[in-house]
């Protein structure tokens, strides 16, 4: 199932006890139209962090046809949180555990832009300086100084990150990679703007990606202690852009997902 969600409203998507969160607002719709089994997420959202793909698997139960169940769940999820397709997947297929590929979208306004500004991290840079910075955590790395230390310590790999201007004043950042820890995107937007903007130089970005090796357990507390809170990108820039599977196990066409037509239009969802 692919659902989508406004990040504002919600403290994440997992479900726990401080507020509300998509997980448990999905839940609750799916109990009223007699749906209890639990769902499994491709990926958990921090707080307000935006999705313009999430993909979820589950049991169904009953006779309920899966072909409605965006109607029928969409009737009792709020306006910052719906459902845009539901499909029959094999019967191994779990929507975490056999993702291969994730995009995230990060937007940082560098003009003004009242549509964008709620959405988007205000700061002055170039696109040629974010992206010479990203190019370097391109390929497979050991990523540790860039995620929270309770995120598993592993080589991931970005395949790609590219920077482009979809209107004046609006930078748009594509991270596509295999696997992504907590704070990860964030915390690597942070630091590029924080070289871009002459806080870091690119030479202290590298060290501290080149550092998080387990080898040099000290590597990675130094880099994020240097990281800090205030230099991870606020969550409102950030929206999980698209999940992809392997070819065999994919509920979605590569066309759905590039036309996205039953997800709303506007920020933080459009891409200009």
């Amino acid at each position: 199932m692919w659902c989508w969600y406004h990040g504002a409203p919600y403290r994440g998507y997992q479900a726990q006890a401080l507020g509300p969160t998509v997980q448990q607002t999905l839940l609750d719709a799916m109990a009223r139209i007699g749906l209890h089994r639990n769902v499994v997420a491709s990926g958990r959202t921090d707080a307000g962090v935006h999705a313009r793909m999430q993909v979820l698997s589950f049991r169904l139960e009953g006779e309920l046809p899966v072909e409605e169940l965006p109607a029928r769940l969409n009737a009792h999820l709020p306006p910052s949180l719906g459902v845009a397709l539901a499909r029959q997947a094999p019967p191994h297929f779990n929507a975490h555990w056999r993702s291969s590929m994730k995009e995230y979208r990060y937007r940082l306004l560098v003009g003004a832009d009242e549509r964008w500004a709620p959405v988007a991290w205000a700061v002055d840079v170039t696109p040629e300086a974010i992206s010479e910075v990203l190019q370097v955590a391109v390929g497979a790395h050991d990523f540790s100084a860039f995620h929270a230390r309770r995120s598993a310590v592993r080589e991931r790999v970005i395949e790609r990150v590219e920077v482009v201007e979809p209107s004046p004043g609006l930078l748009d950042v594509r991270v596509r990679g295999d696997r992504f820890g907590k704070y990860m995107v964030r915390s690597l937007i942070g630091g590029a703007v924080a070289v871009a903007s002459g806080a870091w130089s690119r030479d202290e970005f590298a060290e501290a990606l080149a550092r998080g090796s387990t080898a040099d357990p000290e590597g990675p507390e130094q880099a994020r202690r240097r990281l800090g809170h205030g230099d991870r990108a606020p969550a409102a820039g950030l929206v999980l852009w698209s999940v992809e599977y392997p070819p065999a196990d994919d509920p979605f066409t590569a066309q759905e997902r590039r036309e996205a037509r039953e997800v709303p239009r506007g920020p933080p969802f459009s891409t200009d």
